[in-house]
């Protein structure tokens, strides 16, 4: 069955799918690998913030306490921040900043998180975590400008009311720590943006209390942030990670929750921030790594932003060493890139996303279709997939579209497709054949990007009555763009392809 797509548009494709991406710890940005593929990634997709974790831990330096004359000072230095700021500005991504962890001669216990052990106790002074948190601040503010810096988000931790990111998930000591942390952000200046509690999945009880809390105390908040998962328990393997998934619209329920339960509070109408989301919330599940991936986000993408006002892909690259340094080039991680700027499915996906169009022409269970201000118009389609792992997944997958394409009088159009599924576009596959090299050798990493690369062909087609007739068939797990520009012919009269190989011309033969 063929849809016939509106000619007026129905609405507007929002930037909130690229508002933000997430990265691994802080410090890993003063890598030239890190840049190189941090570099790749805005060419190709340009997100506006990047987020992790880190800031204030102790591989970054912030918090240097020392001796002098028998009284114990602290002097916060600022020498990597500089550095790995000025490389986000250079490369066009400013920071999403989180405000953590606990550096560790500032924290009141010795409890820590991750491989690089961040603490996550709370602080044993309140008064020096105010200071290290309005000195952090004041110097952004200062090296930057305020009008530059009151672009960047600042939120209060991560994860609060989970024992791993919090010690005792004690919600009234985050309570705490969030308010000492907004006064002191508004401190330095009051139209500086704050918020939280950046609550994990199955935490949505947490929001309505802070919503109270905040409002009692009159503490300033300027969004709300959640993260959004879809995986089960976790099944482990050696260096690995398998798990159920749900339904990828079950992102879609976790990112409309805030807005459901604030409503009736103060915060009901202050913006939502989806500060991480991905399928597994584990660094080392091979889901990340396949085609699969890019089919299961595709409705995601395409929707999220009707329900929030941004959702940061949790992370650009496998560059991230929560459970240690990876094993394996391939080796489930969160990143859209692998080591080595291997570009994933999932990265396509996000380039795909970076071509269409700002209005909405179109939107179904597979398919998007946009149009931009020149008149091009651009498809997203995407197979169908199968979480449940019983049945596989269609081999093909059939969608028939009337396109309209102007202005009045076109007759052609160029059609350029590019996609990535099981086949194209899919590094993983490659490695696999390979027989899975740990450390692949230069060839075989030149095979590797060769083989990331998407299927692309092109042809002409006619456009009658200002429509164009689209048939498309998807392989299994497939995510497709299609680019649709009107053509205008400016073949010179004279030209004649039977003269490409030196015979006479029409007019010679005649």
């Amino acid at each position: 069955m063929r849809t016939t797509v509106a000619e007026q548009p129905v609405g507007r494709l929002t930037d909130a799918w690229r508002t933000c991406v997430g990265t691994g710890r802080f410090e890993l940005a003063l890598r030239r690998d890190y840049q190189d593929s941090l570099a790749l990634l805005q060419r190709d997709i340009g997100f506006r913030h990047i987020r992790g974790h880190g800031l204030l831990s102790d591989g970054v330096g912030v918090h240097r306490p020392y001796q002098h004359r028998g009284v114990r000072r602290v002097h916060h230095n600022f020498t990597y921040v500089d550095q790995v700021v000025d490389a986000y500005l250079e490369l066009g991504i400013r920071p999403f900043v989180e405000l953590g962890f606990m550096p560790s001669a500032l924290a009141s216990g010795d409890q820590t998180v991750f491989w690089w052990r961040g603490n996550v106790t709370p602080p044993r002074s309140w008064q020096e975590w105010a200071d290290l948190v309005r000195s952090t601040v004041a110097h952004l503010v200062d090296r930057y400008g305020l009008a530059e810096v009151r672009g960047w988000p600042i939120e209060v931790w991560n994860e609060p009311n989970l024992t791993a990111f919090w010690a005792g998930a004690d919600r009234d000591a985050y309570h705490r720590l969030y308010e000492v942390s907004a006064h002191a952000v508004k401190e330095v200046d009051a139209t500086l943006q704050v918020g939280g509690p950046a609550i994990s999945p199955g935490a949505d009880e947490w929001l309505v209390p802070f919503a109270e809390f905040v409002t009692d105390r009159r503490v300033p908040v300027d969004f709300v942030s959640r993260h959004a998962y879809t995986s089960g328990p976790a099944q482990h393997v050696p260096f690995g990670t398998h798990q159920t998934l749900a339904e990828a619209a079950h992102l879609l329920e976790q990112f409309a929750a805030p807005r459901k339960q604030l409503a009736g509070t103060a915060l009901a109408e202050v913006p939502v921030h989806i500060t991480e989301f991905n399928s597994s919330y584990r660094p080392d599940n091979p889901i990340h790594d396949t085609a699969f991936h890019a089919a299961y986000l595709a409705p995601v993408l395409a929707t999220g932003g009707d329900l929030v006002d941004s959702f940061s892909y949790w992370t650009f690259s496998d560059m991230f060493e929560e459970e240690g340094v990876p094993t394996a080039l391939f080796h489930g991680g969160f990143g859209l890139l692998t080591h080595r700027q291997i570009k994933k499915p999932t990265y396509h996906l996000y380039a795909f996303m970076a071509r269409l169009g700002d209005e909405v022409l179109a939107r179904g269970a597979d398919h998007l279709v946009t149009r931009h201000p020149d008149g091009r118009v651009a498809v997203l389609a995407w197979a169908p997939v199968d979480v449940t792992g019983l049945d596989r997944s269609p081999e093909r997958h059939d969608l028939a579209l009337s396109v309209p394409l102007g202005p009045p009088g076109t007759a052609s159009a160029f059609l350029l497709r590019s996609s990535v599924g099981e086949e194209a576009g899919n590094a993983w596959a490659a490695w696999v054949e390979l027989g899975r090299p740990r450390s692949p050798r230069p060839w075989q990493l030149d095979a590797l990007r060769e083989a990331a690369e998407p299927q692309r062909s092109h042809r002409g087609v006619p456009v009658t009555a200002g429509r164009v007739e689209l048939d498309l068939t998807l392989g299994r797990h497939e995510v497709t763009l299609v680019e649709l520009t009107p053509v205008v012919d400016e073949t010179p009269p004279w030209w004649d392809e039977g003269r490409l190989l030196g015979r006479p011309g029409r007019e010679e033969e005649a």
